[in-house]
């Protein structure tokens, strides 16, 4: 098991900046669907589970 680095700044009320150790991205979100930089887009489907599909890992 690995140390992880992972810090979310707010950018306003839907934007985020994402700081990690491989990098930093970008995200929005609209209603139930999230979207970064990465190509990567995240579906919530309840309060706690989402599915997401595409981009790098």
């Amino acid at each position: 098991m690995g140390l992880v680095f992972r810090r979310r700044v707010n950018l306003g009320r839907s934007a985020h900046l994402n700081v990690s150790k491989s990098g930093v991205s970008a995200s929005k979100r609209a209603g139930r669907v999230t979207v970064n930089s990465r190509g990567r887009v995240s579906v919530r489907v309840l309060p706690g589970l989402s599915f997401r599909l595409g981009g790098k890992r």
